[in-house]
């Protein structure tokens, strides 16, 4: 009997210690939203992996190549690019910098002058404002679409920059961003200190509030730059001519000339990539912002 007991000892023991070498229930739940994220992070990561590496082939590697070899065609394909029609690419890459930089930078000033005034002052009616601008957030831009064509028909505005700029102008989701930013990062103790002190509204929004807001205002220049430059349907309603067209309609013309001269298919995959280029680029510059903000709050607190 000893013995017996004796030789069930070491058995027990060893389940023991592998029981505590297996990580704990909650360890093994906690690596699912990393492993979702990773999956996220590879289906989106993908395409932009194959434009880069599909932009290096020429016509003939693409379609008889493995999809992820790289090519030898990258410099033929600029080359391509800034010939066909005369560099009209690099036109429609100057409009949608034009539409998307100047959009974006009407858009903030909009938004913090709105955002500023919904959180700072107190009038009738604001919350209903707001409320408004939350059902905007909440509207597909495809529904504005055709009453915002007709309108600026009546003023004769189509086929025109101002057709595509105007309707950019105000975003409801960079008033929501503003609103809720300097409601958090504009006390309303400084604002009276400003006040009893005689500086005027002006002053007290551009040099108290302003300073202040500037890390939300770059997130909203940051998100509607990308909106607009990424936007489609909006130029397609609106212009006819293509020398105003922004990249995004370039490329399409492109890729629906490509159906009867399967040639431009390389010219339509180099464009595309060169065209992220100016958005992983403005990103890396801006994000500065938010370093600052963070370390500014870690200062503070």
């Amino acid at each position: 009997m000893s013995s017996l007991a004796v030789q069930k000892v070491p058995s027990a023991a060893g389940a023991t210690g592998a029981a505590q070498n297996r990580p704990p229930l909650r360890s093994r739940i906690a690596l699912v939203p990393t492993i979702t994220l990773l999956l996220g992070a590879v289906y989106c990561l993908l395409p932009v992996a194959w434009v880069v590496i599909a932009s290096t082939k020429s016509g003939r590697e693409l379609f008889s190549t493995f999809t992820f070899l790289p090519g030898t065609g990258f410099a033929d394909n600029i080359s391509d690019l800034n010939a066909y029609r005369d560099g009209v690419y690099w036109k429609w890459m100057s409009n949608s910098a034009f539409y998307a930089g100047l959009g974006a930078l009407l858009s903030t000033c909009v938004s913090a002058f709105s955002g500023y005034a919904l959180a700072t002052y107190r009038f009738r009616g604001r919350e209903t404002i707001f409320n408004v601008l939350l059902a905007g957030v909440l509207m597909p831009p495809i529904i504005l679409a055709v009453p915002q064509y007709l309108l600026l028909a009546k003023a004769d505005l189509t086929d025109s920059y101002w057709s595509v700029l105007l309707p950019q102008v105000l975003s409801p989701y960079g008033v929501y961003l503003s609103r809720i930013y300097a409601a958090a990062a504009v006390p309303g103790d400084v604002v009276e200190a400003g006040r009893m002190d005689g500086a005027s509204e002006w002053r007290i929004f551009t040099r108290i509030a302003l300073p202040m807001m500037v890390p939300g205002l770059v997130t909203v220049f940051l998100f509607q730059f990308v909106a607009v430059w990424n936007n489609f349907l909006l130029p397609y309603i609106m212009l006819s001519d293509d020398e105003k067209f922004p990249i995004t309609l370039g490329l399409h013309t492109l890729l629906e000339q490509g159906a009867n001269t399967p040639a431009l298919y390389t010219l339509v995959i180099t464009g595309a990539f060169l065209a992220v280029i100016p958005l992983v680029a403005l990103f890396l510059v801006i994000q500065r912002f938010w370093s600052l903000d963070l370390l500014s709050g870690a200062v503070k607190s």
